[in-house]
């Protein structure tokens, strides 16, 4: 997903989607990796697959064309799997993470090097993290109920847990408090409701506090965690 913050060559690049699936429109089935900053701010209820999308991003200056790119890129998508007969499923990934990294690696940082971590003023900031274990377990699954019209589901772990839940957890195994500053100028809540995801393609399998302690074990082994 290219976000350089330029609009015309961004559209431009990531709705070249349309061109990948043409090459392959003899395939079997087509997965199209979307995200969850495709939706509306919808405060702390659960956000459903149909519910209405909008422009999260837009409020950090580093990444503004963002939802505005992924929500062209899935329209594409839709259009191409009906016009090609080419069965696709969009998954809507939410928080991924691992040993490799992902936005909580970040926050790993920064309660280690005593950084600010910014939580938005309507707390708490609660998403659905899944772990790279579970997304490379659930590619299959994904690339089965393949359809046309596409299928168009949420994607993350089974259990909701806020930043302010999840940076104090990694502060708790560093011996370290985290600092967490309030602010507006931050991504609301995208908490999802996996009930279509749990009937589609099952559950995920990495606890939340354990896919954390590893990841903090693989990224900084000198630590001797609590």
């Amino acid at each position: 997903m290219l976000k350089s913050n330029d609009w015309d060559y961004d559209i431009e690049a990531n709705t070249g989607v349309g061109a990948v699936m043409f090459h392959c429109r003899k395939a079997r089935a087509f997965l199209d990796c979307s995200s969850t900053a495709v939706y509306q701010p919808k405060g702390h209820e659960p956000i459903k697959e149909t519910d209405p999308l909008g422009d999260n991003h837009r409020i950090w200056d580093f990444i503004q064309t963002y939802s505005i790119c992924r929500i062209a890129t899935e329209a594409v998508v839709r259009f191409c799997a009906k016009q090609l007969n080419l069965p696709t499923t969009i998954a809507r990934l939410n928080v991924p993470y691992g040993d490799n990294g992902g936005w909580p690696a970040l926050h790993i940082d920064n309660v280690l090097n005593g950084d600010p971590i910014p939580v938005h003023v309507n707390a708490p900031s609660t998403y659905n993290p899944i772990n790279d274990v579970d997304i490379a377990l659930m590619v299959p699954k994904l690339l089965e109920v393949a359809s046309v019209p596409t299928t168009i589901v949420n994607w993350g772990g089974d259990d909701p847990v806020s930043i302010e839940d999840w940076s104090a957890y990694i502060g708790k195994l560093v011996g370290k408090d985290p600092v967490l500053v309030q602010t507006d100028q931050t991504i609301e809540s995208v908490e999802i409701d996996t009930t279509k995801m749990h009937e589609l393609i099952g559950h995920t399998t990495v606890n939340w506090q354990d896919g954390f302690r590893s990841m903090i074990q693989a990224r900084h082994p000198e630590l001797k965690l609590n």
